[in-house]
């Protein structure tokens, strides 16, 4: 048994080594004092336009009111169906329902976690069939820091006329067919969650798009409605800017974020080159780089699961569950559900284990994660 406790997410860590850059850049908002919307916002939002390739991008206040956000553009609403993974975050879900529309469960790929287009194909033909819902929207969730099936979605969306959202919230900096995560979708959404691998120290999020009318709706959203001015409102908004300190502490993390992605690939591959004789390891994407946002091994069934829990416990090292219960299961979602099996959530849930992968972790920490699983 290891003395020392190795941590899920070490942020204390992570400022010691930042230095002073966040202290900095906070201090020029306290001498500024422009909280709301402040020249690092601005600054904020075109270092990641360009970092992901993307015309326009939008801070805003979480990665929820993002998602949020994007919809309400849509005039998304009662009688309207949004598809959507089972397996992922709470927030892809309740947004839809908070609008008035209605979730619509996917199943997910066995390998990838990622949403199965072909149970997506099937999900929306009964939708039209049924003819209670209008198909409006899909969002797919890159989900784990690994890209969705983008030119597949991108296919259906087309096909069947309906908005493509990208939730990127585990995602940012992740990479697809040689490019950085953002504009694969009509609309490209993210986190700025303490956890997520670009996080900030509090609540933020983005809206990444090509189009300047809908990057002109997005600003104006997130500010009440707001036109030119600020009391010219031109539609019912929400209150969802992103704080200036918080874009302060981004743009600091900005600069060492590359060097985290790569940190966090090669504890990705020690996981993989120790650990793949033992469990079942991340199916990688073809074609991508991960964020990697999340590690997670599966096991044979959740007995086995809960004993290397608790065997990793008593070495002391943190562990988590995402998701212990895939969304159609959810008490809060079942009136929106018809009821149907979706197998491989269900399955997933069960055997899912996630190992801690952020940057402060030492090789020597890792290895004995590694040892811990082994022994």
């Amino acid at each position: 048994m290891v003395s020392n406790t190795i941590s899920f997410l070490d942020l204390k860590k992570q400022q010691l080594r930042l230095g002073n850059a966040v202290k900095n850049r906070v201090a020029q908002v306290l001498s500024h004092c422009q909280f709301i919307l402040g020249p690092e916002v601005q600054e904020l939002e075109e270092r990641l336009a360009l970092y992901v390739g993307a015309k326009f991008c939008i801070g805003v206040s979480s990665g929820t009111d993002a998602i949020q956000i994007a919809l309400m553009a849509e005039n998304i609403g009662a009688g309207d169906a949004v598809f959507l993974p089972a397996f992922t975050y709470t927030a892809t879900a309740e947004v839809p329902l908070v609008l008035g529309a209605t979730p619509v469960f996917v199943d997910i790929d066995p390998e990838t976690f990622q949403i199965d287009p072909t149970h997506l194909r099937l999900c929306i033909k009964k939708i039209r069939d049924e003819g209670k819902l209008t198909p409006r929207a899909i969002i797919g969730v890159d989900l784990f820091g690994q890209p969705a099936p983008w030119d597949i979605l991108r296919q259906i969306a087309q096909q069947e006329q309906l908005f493509l959202l990208d939730d990127c919230a585990q995602s940012f900096g992740g990479m697809y067919q040689g490019h950085k995560l953002g504009t694969e979708a009509d609309a490209t959404v993210t986190s700025f969650f303490p956890s997520k691998p670009f996080g900030g120290y509090g609540d933020g999020g983005a809206i990444f798009t090509n189009d300047p009318e809908k990057a002109e709706i997005y600003r104006s959203l997130r500010s009440h409605g707001e036109g030119k001015t600020r009391y010219q409102v031109l539609r019912t908004g929400m209150n969802g800017r992103l704080d200036t300190i918080q874009a302060a502490v981004l743009l600091a993390k900005l600069d060492f974020f590359d060097a985290e992605l790569t940190r966090r690939e090669e504890i990705a591959c020690l996981y993989d080159q120790h650990l793949a004789s033992v469990v079942q390891v991340p199916v990688r994407v073809p074609h991508s780089q991960s964020a990697w946002a999340i590690y997670s091994i599966l096991l044979p069934d959740e007995h086995a699961r809960t004993e290397l829990q608790n065997k990793l416990k008593e070495h002391n090292i943190a562990t988590a569950i995402y998701y212990p219960l895939p969304l159609h299961q959810q008490p809060a979602y079942c009136n929106s559900h018809d009821g149907s099996v979706l197998p491989v959530s269900e399955r997933i849930s069960k055997q899912i284990l996630a190992l801690p992968i952020h940057p402060e972790l030492t090789d020597e920490e890792v290895l004995q994660i590694i040892h811990a699983i082994k022994g």
